[in-house]
């Protein structure tokens, strides 16, 4: 069984930074890709970036590498997100989701985290 725990979402101001964590077992951070998503009000959901076992990364676009960093800590099984430069259009909510590396499609979801960006 896979569980993921999203943490770190609120209210902050545009302009500020903020950090998004997904903790998970030792065996979900060693053997599965981790990644991250959100769904604003009235859209579907979207990828932001992933991280595989061994640390490959990808994101969505090139200008969300700019503002987005998706990282992983051993120490503590987790899978953060860090987000630069909050704007008012990233209010949403985010989700942690994880797969098995051989897969395309991420099968693991977290229960979201609200992040809500004031101007």
């Amino acid at each position: 069984q896979v569980h993921l725990a999203e943490s770190g979402g609120g209210l902050v101001q545009a302009g500020n930074s903020l950090r998004l964590s997904c903790a998970t077992s030792a065996r979900t951070f060693n053997d599965y890709t981790m990644g991250w998503f959100r769904q604003a009000p009235g859209k579907e959901r979207e990828f932001i970036a992933s991280m595989s076992w061994n640390g490959l990364t990808t994101y969505a676009t090139e200008s969300m590498k700019g503002r987005f960093t998706i990282s992983r800590d051993a120490s503590t099984y987790t899978c953060n997100l860090e987000i630069g430069n909050l704007k008012p259009e990233d209010t949403a909510v985010y989700y942690c989701a994880a797969r098995l590396s051989t897969l395309i499609k991420f099968n693991y979801w977290g229960q979201g985290t609200q992040v809500t960006v004031s101007s």
